[in-house]
């Protein structure tokens, strides 16, 4: 049995470790429940916009021919942007992430499709960069409360290569945020564009029974409204990540808490334990010289 005193040192280690994951429990907190109003400020935006465009597209019967919208099935290059975190902490987040931008890239090279692979967050740059994977861009400046001005830069960027016929496709892996009890990690298809889509990546129903007066035409309402919609969709996918990022880190660190409580009070009975034998033995040594010496 350990001694006391290495006893009592370890629970004074495991008490301080258990202050500071309670510290960061309390922060992720704080910092998700302001990441959710900002996620859920932007979201009738984005599906109101989604609905527009469906309602739109519905208006021309399909004769509109939009670049953001022609796909190429013959390309034999894609783009997927996969969003990881800054930090650890946050338990199988990362992984769930990762895990399903790798099947993604596994059945793209299964149709012989290269897949340019926009990293953001240094967890998930510094694991391809372990797998030796090559990555087009390294994305680090996004803040911990991503901005619509540091998203569109990159959203212009997909859209422009999009548009040159570059590449044919482009996906999006990353954290969905469902409620606080669920996220679910997705790879959606952000181009080519489809006028039934939603902020989501899934089917819009379309408003068709809605009767609009259009100025000017939807073909043209289109063409400011499609890019738009792009760029609103990739920042939802940043605050989606954000929100799931905080509810896990959050999870993480109640768990790592409430561990670290299991764990002292085991070694507090050990050292219960350990001093009641110590104890013990010194009577006993007591005892024995007395007797000796009677």
């Amino acid at each position: 049995m350990a001694k006391p005193r290495i006893i009592v040192k370890r629970r004074k280690s495991v008490r301080n470790i258990r202050k500071i994951t309670r510290t960061m429990q309390l922060i992720a907190t704080a910092r998700f429940q302001a990441a959710y109003n900002r996620a859920m400020a932007t979201k009738p935006y984005t599906e109101r916009l989604a609905g527009l465009v469906a309602d739109l597209s519905g208006a021309v019967q399909g004769e509109i021919s939009h670049p953001l919208m022609r796909a190429n099935p013959e390309a034999k290059r894609a783009a997927l942007v996969v969003i990881t975190t800054k930090r650890g902490l946050c338990g199988g987040y990362n992984t769930n992430v990762l895990c399903h931008a790798l099947a993604h890239l596994k059945e793209a090279e299964g149709r012989s499709v290269e897949t340019d692979v926009y990293m953001v967050g240094k967890k998930g740059i510094n694991y391809f960069r372990f797998l030796r994977r090559e990555m087009r861009e390294r994305i680090t400046d996004i803040s911990d409360s991503p901005r619509f001005n540091q998203v569109e830069p990159i959203a212009n960027g997909l859209m422009d290569r999009f548009t040159r016929g570059e590449v044919g496709a482009v996906h999006v892996a990353y954290m969905r945020f469902l409620s606080t009890a669920r996220q679910a990690a997705e790879v959606i298809q952000l181009l080519p564009l489809s006028g039934e889509t939603k902020a989501d990546g899934g089917a819009s129903k379309s408003r068709h029974d809605v009767q609009y007066e259009f100025s000017p035409d939807p073909k043209e309402l289109l063409a400011e409204l499609l890019p738009a919609t792009v760029r609103i969709r990739l920042f939802q996918c940043f605050t989606d990540a954000t929100v799931s990022e905080q509810v896990s880190r959050m999870v993480a660190m109640k768990a790592a808490t409430d561990a670290a409580a299991e764990m002292i009070t085991a070694l507090t009975r050990q050292y219960n334990r350990a001093r009641q034998t110590q104890i013990t033995m010194e009577l006993l040594d007591i005892v024995g010289g007395a007797n000796a010496l009677a």
